[in-house]
């Protein structure tokens, strides 16, 4: 019998995370136990991270750097699956070094991982601004 998969959405990494709710905080903190003794298996996604990283920024106002050890907390937890991780701490990255939004980091990670130099878009002033990508509009 396989072990259990649970999906953890965004809001639940927000209360963790902040505190702000402390029965929601503890409840997920058992659960964070259980996955770490093989109990069950969370898992999440690559969307519910970015998700995560706009409520930090947006209602928290908390610091690229802040955020991305954060981010790299729940990257680490046993028990956490996450496809694409690889991908995510890659765009943490240049999220942190490049001063550039998270979505824009993930483009250019995305871009990076996949040999890809030429970048179609409008966005004249975050992604012009990174070595080794060629940004055109048409």
């Amino acid at each position: 019998m396989t072990d259990p998969v649970c999906f953890v959405d965004t809001n639940v990494f927000v209360r963790y995370l902040t505190g702000d709710d402390e029965k929601k905080a503890a409840a997920f903190e058992k659960l964070l136990v259980q996955a770490a003794s093989g109990k069950i298996v969370l898992a999440t996604s690559e969307i519910v991270i970015a998700e995560l990283v706009w409520v930090l920024e947006s209602f928290y106002k908390l610091k690229p750097s802040v955020i991305a050890e954060l981010i790299r907390a729940i990257l680490n937890t046993e028990g956490l699956k996450i496809k694409g991780s690889d991908l995510i701490e890659k765009t943490l990255d240049l999220y942190e070094s490049q001063n550039i939004d998270f979505i824009d980091a993930h483009i250019i990670a995305y871009m990076r991982s996949n040999h890809i130099e030429t970048l179609y878009s409008f966005d004249k002033t975050h992604l012009s601004k990174v070595d080794g990508i060629h940004r055109i509009e048409s």
